[in-house]
């Protein structure tokens, strides 16, 4: 079992999911930097992003945050994922007023990609997003990201918008859960007959 309470079985049997705590950001904070300046070696390195800069505020204390972690039986942290308040900050995107949070910072050690420790973190992200009553993950990617935009459809996001953020190509996208994607797949079933 791991500690969320499922079992997870197949190559990740022995990794374990957690919910980060306060204890646990001396490892983690430093671990998701270090993946993001690997990532995104255009970024000025000095500016940390505001949710990592108040980290414990965004993912531990505020109603709808959390972060995951992943590590492998000898306590090596291997993947993570978090979930935030979603900020609204693209005006340009059609997100009605449905109870939104934004999905970020999914980093999965490379020996582990294509494991499905990904897919792992992000239903383990789901099970905590339908137990705060979230009605939408929102998302953004890049397609300089190898493999992320096809990641994400897989695991039912929408293509909501392709523009141009700040110089990036960015892939806006979405996905309904809980309650309002029965609702909306009932409704289609309805249309479909």
């Amino acid at each position: 079992m791991n500690k969320i309470g499922a079992q997870i079985t197949g190559p990740l049997q022995d990794i374990s999911i957690s919910v980060v705590t306060v204890l646990d950001l001396d490892t983690v904070l430093p671990y998701v930097i270090e993946f993001r300046k690997q990532l995104f070696p255009m970024l000025d390195p000095n500016k940390v992003p505001n949710d990592l800069r108040d980290f414990k505020q965004v993912y531990l204390d505020d109603q709808v945050g959390v972060f995951l972690q992943a590590k492998d039986p000898n306590g090596k942290l291997v993947g993570v994922i978090g979930m935030l308040a979603y900020d609204y900050r693209f005006p340009h995107l059609d997100l009605d007023a449905r109870r939104t949070v934004e999905v970020a910072r999914l980093f999965v050690d490379p020996n582990y990609r294509r494991s499905g420790l990904g897919t792992a973190l992000f239903s383990r992200l789901i099970a905590v997003a339908e137990k705060k009553g979230i009605e939408r993950l929102y998302l953004h990617t890049h397609p300089f990201l190898e493999g992320a935009h096809e990641f994400w459809l897989k695991q039912g996001f929408q293509l909501s918008k392709f523009c141009d953020e700040s110089g990036f190509p960015t892939i806006h996208m979405d996905l309904l859960i809980g309650k309002v994607a029965n609702m909306k797949y009932s409704a289609e079933l309805e249309l479909s007959k």
